[in-house]
C-alpha cells in the first residue's frame, strides 16, 4: 500500500504538473478526515506522511483542562495522569494511533480527497492559464462538432468555438487545425470552459500580429479594427518609424501577407487604412474606396458631415451601408454622408433660414426695433431668451412672445426640411449590420487613396 501511494504521487506529479508538497498535504488532510469520522469531528488529529517510506504517522492530541467541555480533544487532569504521571492543566497529551485499525477505508478516503484536490488543482491551473490568454491567439485540433459548436483540443484544456463565434459559411471537421482568440474563460461545475472566437475584431488583430513582423516588433501599430466577419473588415495602421510604410508592411510582397490572412478568414475582404491624428483625414481614408470631397467636423457631438460626389455616394455607403458602418466603428465618429448636390441644397436652405427678420412679416415698426437691437437673422432671434427680448425698447410681453413664436415656427419648418435630407445617410459607431440594408453597392469599385482593399 505504501509503495502504491508513492507511485501514485510520482505519477500525478509528473503527468499533471501538480506540486508534490500540495499532494502530500492533501493526503494528510484526507487521513485527518478519516480519523475524525471515528473519533469525532472536533478531534485534534496530527497526521504526518513520509515521502520516503510512504507511511502515515497518526496521533490524537488531548489538552489537559480543569473542566472538560469537549471530550473529543480535552481531558481532565486525572485522566491525563493515567498516561503522564506529572500532567498539569495546559499540557498536551499525544496518543499514537495504529493506522491499521482504519484499514483500507481510511486509505481509500485519503485517495478520494487526493483525486478531488488534483481535479481542483487542474481546474485552477486551466483557469489561470487561459484567463491570462484572453484576447490572444491559440491553435488547436478539432475533436468534434456538437450541435454546431466546435470542440477544440488545446494545450492544457478543451476549448469551445460556439456557432455564433464562427465565420459564416465556414466548416470544421475533426482533426482539422483551427486558430482562434480566447474570448472568455467561464467557471462551471464541470471545470473552466474556454470560449473561443473567430469573429471578434481581436482575431483579425492577432492574425496581423502573427503575419507581420513589424507589428509584432511594435514598429507598426494597429490603431483600430472594425469587422463584419465573413464579409468585410477595416483595420487602421500607423508606423512609428518614418522609414517604414505601415500599409506596405501589412500587404507584404505582392500581397503575400494580407492574402494569407484573407485565406484564413475564408475570403473576407480587408481594407487597410492609414491612421491619421486628423479626424477629418482619418474618416476620409476610412471611407475608401470612395473619394471624399469635403469634411466638416463637429467636435462637440463627435459628428462629421462628409460630402462626396454624386457618383461616389453609393460607393461610400457600401452594400447594405456596410462601408460607412465599418468606417464609423473604425474611427469612432458619427458620419453623415451627403452628395454634393444634396449639400448644395442643404447650404441653400441654411442660408434661407438665416433670412433677415424683415422677411418674417412682423411689420415695419417691429422689424426696425429688432434691427436697431442688432438682431438681423432668424437664428439670432430664436437664440435670444424671452426676458432679453422684452428689454428691447418698445417691446412688451405679448409682442415679445408673438415675435419669438413666429421666428420659431419659421425656423422649425426649415430645420424639418434639412433633417429629412441629412438623416437619410447617418452612420454611427454602434450601428450593426442590417441597420441600413436599403443601400446597394454599385458593380464598379474605384479605389481611393486611403489604402489597399483586398
Amino acid at each position: 500500500m505504501s509503495n502504491e501511494i508513492l507511485d501514485a504521487l510520482s505519477q500525478i506529479t509528473r503527468e499533471k504538473s501538480v506540486d508534490r508538497q500540495m499532494l502530500v498535504e492533501t493526503l494528510e488532510a484526507g487521513m485527518v478526515s478519516a480519523v475524525r469520522k471515528k473519533h469525532g469531528a472536533t478531534a485534534d488529529v496530527a497526521v504526518t506522511f513520509s515521502t520516503q517510506t510512504g507511511k502515515f504517522d497518526c496521533a490524537l492530541r488531548y489538552t489537559v483542562v480543569a473542566e472538560v467541555e469537549d471530550p473529543s480533544f480535552q481531558w481532565t487532569v486525572e485522566k491525563a495522569r493515567a498516561h503522564k504521571a506529572d500532567a498539569q492543566v495546559g499540557d498536551v497529551i499525544t496518543i499514537p494511533l495504529n493506522i491499521a485499525e482504519f484499514g483500507r477505508n481510511a486509505i481509500q478516503a485519503a485517495k478520494q480527497v487526493l483525486i478531488q484536490r488534483v481535479r481542483e488543482a487542474e481546474r485552477d491551473k486551466v483557469f489561470k492559464e487561459y484567463s491570462d490568454k484572453v484576447g490572444t491567439l491559440v491553435r488547436g485540433v478539432v475533436e468534434q462538432v456538437d450541435r454546431g459548436n466546435v470542440i477544440v483540443k488545446l494545450d492544457f484544456s478543451e476549448g469551445v468555438l460556439p456557432a455564433r463565434e464562427q465565420i459564416p459559411r465556414s466548416y470544421h471537421r475533426p482533426k482539422d487545425y483551427v486558430r482562434a482568440v480566447v474570448l472568455t474563460v467561464d467557471k462551471s461545475a464541470k471545470g473552466p470552459q474556454v470560449i473561443l472566437s473567430r469573429t471578434h475584431p481581436d482575431f483579425l488583430r492577432r492574425l496581423f500580429e502573427s503575419e507581420v513582423p513589424e507589428i509584432a516588433e511594435n514598429i507598426v501599430e494597429v490603431k483600430a479594427v472594425s469587422r463584419e466577419a465573413g464579409a468585410r473588415s477595416k483595420i487602421s495602421v500607423h508606423s512609428n518609424d518614418p522609414r517604414v510604410d505601415a500599409v506596405g508592411s501589412c500587404v507584404g510582397l505582392k500581397g503575400s501577407r494580407v492574402q494569407s490572412i484573407v485565406r484564413e478568414l475564408g475570403g473576407e475582404r480587408i481594407d487597410i487604412v492609414p491612421w491619421s491624428a486628423d479626424p477629418g483625414v482619418f474618416v476620409s481614408r476610412a471611407l475608401a474606396p470612395a473619394r471624399v470631397n469635403d469634411v466638416r467636423v463637429n467636435e462637440a457631438e463627435k459628428r462629421m458631415l462628409v460630402v462626396v460626389a454624386d457618383d461616389q455616394l453609393s460607393l461610400a455607403i457600401g452594400k447594405g451601408g456596410q462601408n460607412a458602418r465599418l468606417a464609423a466603428r473604425l474611427t469612432g465618429w458619427k458620419i453623415d454622408l451627403v452628395s454634393k448636390t444634396d449639400e448644395r441644397k442643404r447650404h441653400d436652405e441654411e442660408r434661407a433660414s438665416r433670412l433677415e427678420v424683415e422677411l418674417l412679416g412682423l411689420g415695419e415698426s417691429t422689424t426696425e426695433k429688432l434691427i436697431s437691437a442688432g438682431i438681423e437673422t432668424v437664428h439670432e432671434l430664436v437664440a435670444l431668451p424671452l426676458e432679453k427680448l422684452v428689454e428691447i425698447p418698445g417691446f412688451g410681453d405679448k409682442t415679445a412672445e408673438k415675435v419669438l413664436a413666429t421666428a420659431q415656427e419659421f425656423l422649425a419648418a426649415h430645420e424639418a426640411s434639412r433633417a429629412s435630407v441629412a438623416g437619410e445617410n447617418e452612420f454611427t459607431p454602434d450601428m450593426e449590420a442590417g441597420d441600413d440594408a436599403a443601400f446597394e453597392e454599385p458593380a464598379s469599385s474605384d479605389h481611393a487613396d486611403g489604402g489597399p482593399h483586398v
